[in-house]
């Protein structure tokens, strides 16, 4: 039975959700719609160029999803159209330009008037993206939804997803401490966030200058982001551009409340609204598609980092939580950090992950697009990146060499192999790169605002509805009979 004390909370409110076709809005669309359609309006930003390949958008990348197959089970197919008819209002827009860039004046006027709730779940996620586009997204994206909450008449809160990783390569206990404007993690500089954006203004002139191909100029593009993130003590574009973005909200929100929600590693729906849900490859899921398809048996981390890991459905939860908190002013706080995360309360190491892959796959082999078996060993563990980097190019690149020769004198007829192995190695480098800040992360997250938000929703008979404590998930359970069986089927 859901809990009448959120439908309350929710009865009769506008919403408005950036991102709307990511993973965690869909999931957040879904929950609202389930446990309160008396909700007044979702109004959805998604990226799109008028209102009619927005809505399109909408339905194809959202509603006709296997994510509301409970919701139209509970209500019926006609009933969930009238319902969406109604309430939900996909918005063509993009958050990287003021006001969205949405053209439809009546729209935004009705949406200045209207809305109570505001919702940031738009952001690019890939630790490499282009400086430029993490900048626009990220940071920038941030900044505009200020503005335009500032110009909204009766916004209570906003909520703001950012990741616990802002922190970078953290030691220890790391607070839910917010960022001051201009503060760095390597404490031996000082973060301008106007000189950065001068910094990409200007690359990108110099590359225009020099007539790169588009493939070229985003590897510059790319390069550049991770060089800024590094002199400045953040190991990847991702946690940087998001750490900017939580700066310029605390610097510029006055007197708005404001809720920054911190999620560690996000995995798939725990058991809303149902299990095993999850959509793209999120950051532990790339091993495990490599592993599961025999591309790769070895892999690179400390077997005693904790890997902080959360379901979907409870960083939903969250987010819920927190609007219903601040919004009804259980907090006197204008702003507070959240860390969603496990470490602390239900720790998960990289050597329970290796072993429960390693079963999974030996009792769940996947087939391959041949019919054949791919049968999987214990995968090898390398603690440290030298010993990681020796074992490739003892092992693999002589051995890719000389397939390259052979595929060469045989009129390429060894061509699959050695492009197999090729890539094997290619993503062996990659993946130990772009996660070798998680894969070595020894520290844990406090999560003392979070335990006093799942109190406050204790108190008012809401923590079964928004059930956001990792306490109650077991591993091995979890890992073997919902997320992995989940990302074989909608991932690989």
């Amino acid at each position: 039975m859901e809990s009448s004390k959120i439908q309350q909370f929710l009865e009769g409110k506008t919403i408005f959700i950036t991102g709307a076709t990511g993973f965690l809005a869909k999931i957040l669309v879904e929950k609202i719609l389930r446990v309160q359609p008396n909700v007044k309006k979702l109004y959805l930003l998604v990226r799109a160029s008028d209102t009619k390949s927005a809505q399109k958008r909408f339905h194809e990348e959202v509603m006709q999803t296997e994510l509301f197959k409970v919701l139209t089970e509970k209500i019926g197919a006609k009933n969930l159209n009238s319902l969406v008819e109604e309430k939900v209002f996909p918005v063509a827009g993009d958050i990287s330009f003021e006001d969205f860039g949405i053209q439809n004046s009546e729209i935004k006027d009705e949406m200045f008037k209207e809305i109570d709730i505001i919702i940031n779940s738009a952001a690019t996620t890939r630790f490499d993206e282009r400086y430029d586009i993490a900048m626009n997204i990220n940071v920038l994206g941030a900044v505009n939804i200020l503005k335009f909450a500032k110009r909204c008449e009766k916004v209570k809160i906003i909520v703001h997803v950012s990741t616990a990783y802002v922190c970078g390569e953290g030691e220890g206990v790391i607070p839910e401490k917010s960022f001051i404007l201009g503060e760095t993690l390597n404490k031996n500089s000082y973060l301008d966030i106007d000189v950065e954006r001068k910094v990409i203004e200007d690359k990108l002139k110099e590359l225009e200058a020099q007539n790169l191909t588009s493939k070229e100029v985003t590897i510059a593009m790319k390069d550049l982001g991770i060089q800024r993130a590094t002199l400045h003590g953040w190991p990847n574009t991702y946690s940087f551009t998001k750490a900017m973005g939580e700066m310029l909200l605390g610097h510029l929100k006055e007197n708005l409340q404001l809720a920054i929600i911190r999620p560690t590693i996000i995995t798939s729906t725990y058991k809303e609204p149902f299990p095993g849900w999850i959509e793209g490859v999120k950051t532990v899921d790339s091993f495990i598609v490599a592993y599961g398809k025999g591309i790769l048996n070895f892999c690179f981390g400390d077997p005693n980092t904790k890997i902080d890991a959360i379901p979907g459905d409870m960083v939903v939860n969250s987010i819920l939580a927190a609007v219903i908190a601040h919004g009804n002013q259980y907090y006197s706080s204008q702003e507070s950090i959240y860390h969603i995360c496990s470490s602390g309360k239900n720790t998960l190491k990289s050597c329970d992950i290796r072993l429960f892959l390693f079963h999974y796959f030996t009792k769940n082999p996947w087939i391959n697009k041949d019919g054949k078996i791919i049968k999987v060993g214990m995968p090898r563990l390398f603690s440290s990146m030298d010993s990681y980097q020796k074992y490739i190019s003892t092992y693999y690149w002589p051995l890719s060499k000389v397939l390259e020769l052979v595929n060469l004198l045989s009129c390429r007829r060894f061509d699959k192999t050695y492009k197999n192995l090729k890539r094997k190695i290619d993503m062996a480098i990659r993946l130990a790169e772009l996660y070798k800040p998680y894969l070595l992360f020894h520290g844990s997250f406090d999560d003392a605002n979070t335990e006093r938000l799942r109190m406050a929703m204790k108190e008012c008979n809401m923590d079964d509805v928004l059930s956001f404590d990792p306490r109650c998930i077991k591993w091995e359970d979890y890992f073997m009979n919902t997320h992995l069986p989940g990302a074989v089927k909608r991932i690989f």
